[in-house]
């Protein structure tokens, strides 16, 4: 078990997505993730790269955009996911 399990919610902290909640989708190697979200495209992403919460939803191992969406919306995240989450900069 890794604090990085698939369905884990996310918050991106970098690039021109930072600031957006994610899911984790699929595990690539030790140092990449797949993340998709509702207003993050589908992507390989760094560990470094997002923040894990404490929200996990059910969805399987690279599951598809819709399956995605679907499964937040189920666990009722709608509204969280689409809220913007400020970054503290260094």
């Amino acid at each position: 078990m890794s604090v990085y399990d698939i369905g884990r919610v996310c918050v991106k902290t970098m690039g021109r997505e930072a600031g957006n909640h994610c899911v984790v989708v699929d595990i690539v190697d030790k140092n990449y993730i797949i993340i998709d979200g509702l207003k993050i495209r589908r992507r390989r992403v760094n560990y470094k790269h997002i923040e894990p919460l404490k929200e996990v939803i059910e969805i399987k191992k690279g599951a598809n955009h819709a399956d995605v969406e679907a499964a937040i919306k189920k666990a009722k995240l709608t509204k969280k996911m689409n809220e913007p989450v400020s970054i503290p900069t260094k």
